[in-house]
């Protein structure tokens, strides 16, 4: 198992989320609501391009709309290989997190 950054955990969680509506802007919209911080919108690009050159995710170009000037969306979608990485992801942070109390954390020690 490979664990991915957490910029990268992110993204794909947006993606999925997105379904059919992933591409740039809501995925960066999605991390900002998530997150709470604000993101350049370059700034996923290139975390966004690790994860399809490493099979995390595809692209799908959209239709050409007139408000891009002709040109079309790139959508991104999970592979079975990022659905994977997501899991596995998901099972190390309910190990992590089992028998933590978020209470807690809020205490002083």
């Amino acid at each position: 198992m490979k664990l991915l950054s957490r910029i990268e955990e992110v993204l794909l969680l947006a993606i999925w989320r997105l379904q059919d509506e992933a591409y740039g802007v809501p995925i960066r919209e999605e991390v900002i609501r998530a997150t709470g911080q604000h993101w350049h919108l370059g700034a996923i690009y290139g975390p966004l391009g690790r994860l399809y050159k490493n099979g995390y995710v595809f692209t799908v170009d959209g239709e050409p709309t007139p408000e891009r000037g002709g040109r079309s969306k790139v959508f991104y979608r999970l592979t079975a290989k990022g659905r994977e990485a997501l899991r596995d992801l998901y099972r190390v942070n309910q190990e992590l997190w089992t028998g933590i109390s978020v209470v807690e954390l809020e205490e002083e020690p």
